[in-house]
């Protein structure tokens, strides 16, 4: 998935008030594909382009034990965790960043081919929903919005902000489904990637700045 890991950061700050802002929770929901595609350019992990390796994705996505592992990912949540806890005292709010961050693997297992491992090993998992578009776009598209809205009923605050949010995640999205398939992997791409990472958490720390939880009191 692409905007769908961002359900994770909206049901977050939907929850609780002691969530941390969006724009943070942001980063919880993609922080395993930071550290894939900045690992992938420096060697760490590796990843090929395979025509037709899905209907939706031709991604090869052939080595990310560090990353997509369940083991991996359950270690980039404690470390996030932790610097939440560091940084803003608050153990609520370090568990929801964690689990933010952990749930992008179980939000990976639906649609990835098995390429996905529990600890880095040779078994591999994944559900393949990604050869199922008219499942894995509807799919996709409710979770994204139905965790939006609730996020929007939970909290108050100025609309236009996260209207603009959303349309922005919906055209990175109808992109990534519908734009031009990559010819090979590249630093172009990999930084492409994180780039389009970059751009959505910085509208998501826009809206943060805009809306509070409605059980905050002030």
């Amino acid at each position: 998935m692409f905007i769908g890991h961002w359900a994770a950061a909206f049901a977050a700050g939907a929850i609780s008030p002691k969530a941390s802002r969006l724009g943070t929770l942001f980063v919880a929901a993609q922080l395993v594909d930071w550290g894939f595609f900045s690992f992938a350019a420096i060697g760490v992990e590796a990843m090929r382009v395979e025509p037709g390796a899905t209907a939706m994705n031709p991604m090869d996505l052939y080595y990310m034990p560090y990353t997509h592992s369940l083991l991996g990912s359950g270690i980039w949540a404690l470390a996030f965790a932790a610097i939440i806890l560091v940084m803003q005292r608050n153990l609520t709010g370090a568990i929801i960043a964690g689990l933010v961050v952990l749930s992008h693997w179980f939000v990976d297992l639906l649609v990835h081919r098995p390429d996905l491992t529990i600890a880095g090993g040779e078994d591999r998992i994944g559900l393949g929903l990604w050869n199922y578009p008219s499942i894995a776009i509807p799919l996709e598209l409710a979770l994204t919005i139905g965790a939006f809205a609730w996020y929007l009923r939970r909290t108050r605050g100025p609309a236009l902000p996260p209207m603009i949010l959303m349309g922005l995640l919906l055209v990175m999205q109808a992109i990534n489904w519908f734009g031009p398939e990559p010819k090979e992997t590249s630093l172009a791409l990999y930084l492409t990637a994180l780039a389009s990472y970059a751009v959505a958490t910085f509208f998501a720390y826009w809206v943060g700045t805009t809306r509070r939880h409605k059980r905050l009191r002030g």
